[in-house]
């Protein structure tokens, strides 16, 4: 079983792509066979397209998803050099209310101190080495008071294959970022100037994970909402939808997910009617709700659960109340 991810291929397609799906069917249906999903389904689960005998265009429709409930999709970005299972060094939730249509993107800071289930309370991050995506799916279902569904997650080399797939992304850097490392040989060594830049995979690998400042994992976070969101905007461009085969071929290696192909291209479907733009991003748990503790000698990010959980319920009570 491969241990190479894409980290938020799930919600970037789903809320970006869906719109040349049916031109690009038998590509996606390719796409979808083609990646390692955890629960061992066979390619036999995603119809092959038909196609008009008058063109190549598969005309078999996309299926459509036909719950109601809300799906919450756990997106992991990990740390793993070699052998090394490692931590989780991105932690993200994208949550999408089928009925109202509205989408969240929520980073959880993964230095918050929470009770990892059979091993006691520690780091966020942890949970992955303890037990994988799946454990971590559940520490994380268990923080927020909400049913996580499905998990996609991604190593360093699947984020570069992305990002180079599409052509790289501009993002305006606000400041000089400078790290360096000897424990990986500086594989991963982060040197960026301030001002806008033309992003390779490699580059944007060093702008997602630099926090070796004041704020640490909190400005993080917010630079990987911000790439992401040029992400999707890339995506959704002329000369991207042009490329759709060619970069899902180049990331599939790097998948490894929960979701069956079909449930890959329902999910697919349900994105068609998202506005990427009225997609809330932000931070959990909220700066308003952290507290500093100690653990041991370290320092962790504390949060009440119950003042979390309530502040996220009121999330989706405002999206069932904008459908009404």
């Amino acid at each position: 079983m491969l241990k190479k991810w894409l980290w938020g291929t799930t919600l970037t397609l789903a809320l970006t792509v869906t719109g040349v799906l049916v031109y690009y069917g038998y590509s996606i249906v390719h796409f979808a066979n083609s990646i390692s999903t955890a629960s061992g389904t066979s390619s036999s689960s995603t119809s092959t397209p038909q196609t008009d005998p008058g063109n190549d265009t598969p005309t078999t429709p996309i299926p459509k998803w036909e719950g109601k409930e809300r799906v919450n999709i756990l997106l992991l970005g990990g740390d793993s050099r070699g052998d090394d299972a490692g931590r989780s060094d991105s932690v993200m939730v994208a949550s999408i209310d089928p009925v109202s249509k509205r989408a969240h993107l929520f980073s959880v800071l993964r230095d918050t101190y929470v009770e990892i289930p059979g091993h006691g309370k520690s780091r966020l991050n942890a949970a992955f080495s303890y037990g994988g995506a799946e454990l971590t799916k559940q520490t994380v279902s268990n923080l927020l008071g909400i049913p996580i569904q499905h998990y996609v997650y991604t190593d360093f080399i699947g984020f570069m294959a992305l990002v180079d797939a599409v052509d790289g992304i501009d993002i305006d850097v606000e400041k000089d970022m400078y790290y360096t490392s000897k424990a990986d040989k500086h594989m991963y060594d982060i040197d960026l100037k301030k001002g806008l830049q033309h992003m390779d995979g490699k580059t944007a690998l060093q702008y997602v994970r630099f926090r070796h400042d004041a704020t640490s994992d909190f400005t993080r976070t917010e630079r990987q909402r911000i790439f992401m969101t040029e992400l999707a905007k890339k995506l959704q461009s002329t000369t991207s939808l042009f490329k759709i085969p060619d970069i899902l071929e180049a990331v599939a290696p790097y998948i490894e997910t929960d979701l069956s192909p079909t449930q890959m291209l329902k999910l697919a479907s349900l994105g068609f009617d998202i506005n990427v733009n009225e997609v809330d991003k932000q931070q959990i748990p909220p700066t308003k709700l952290l507290t500093n503790e100690l653990a041991g000698s370290a320092q962790v990010l504390g949060v009440d659960k119950s003042k979390l959980q309530a502040y996220i319920q009121n999330l989706f009570d405002e999206d069932a109340q904008a459908q009404q």
